[in-house]
């Protein structure tokens, strides 16, 4: 199995793909602050799950890295909450996305909770 058939890494990053298509309508100032931080948290999330299937031999790596991942997805909703402020995005756009953040935070949640499913 690769980490790629993982549902929280497919979801996180379709998560991300979604992000980055609205984010390339933001404002060329926010280019090296708000798209920059956006991006790299959303796209930070699929890559620690990878980094985590690679460590699952190991629980606290595997948990460590999935927590490190679940730290990136909140860090995305809340660069999401400062589109919607300076409104980049509309209220509709951010519920989205924020909705597809939720789910990825509990597919984390659950298994960084069951390690043992995922051949730890």
């Amino acid at each position: 199995m690769s980490f790629k058939s993982l549902l929280a890494y497919e979801r996180s990053f379709i998560l991300a793909m979604d992000i980055f298509e609205t984010s390339k309508l933001f404002p060329k100032e926010e280019k090296y602050s708000l798209t920059d931080q956006i991006r790299r948290s959303s796209r930070s999330v699929c890559a620690n799950i990878a980094e985590a299937y690679r460590k699952r031999r190991f629980e606290k790596h595997f948990i460590s890295k999935l927590t490190d991942s679940d730290s990136e997805n909140s860090e995305t909703q809340v660069w999401l909450q400062f589109a919607k402020e300076c409104k980049y995005i509309t209220v509709a756009q951010e519920n989205a996305l924020m909705i597809k953040s939720l789910e990825v935070g509990k597919l984390l949640n659950y298994m960084i909770n069951n390690p043992a499913k995922f051949g730890v």
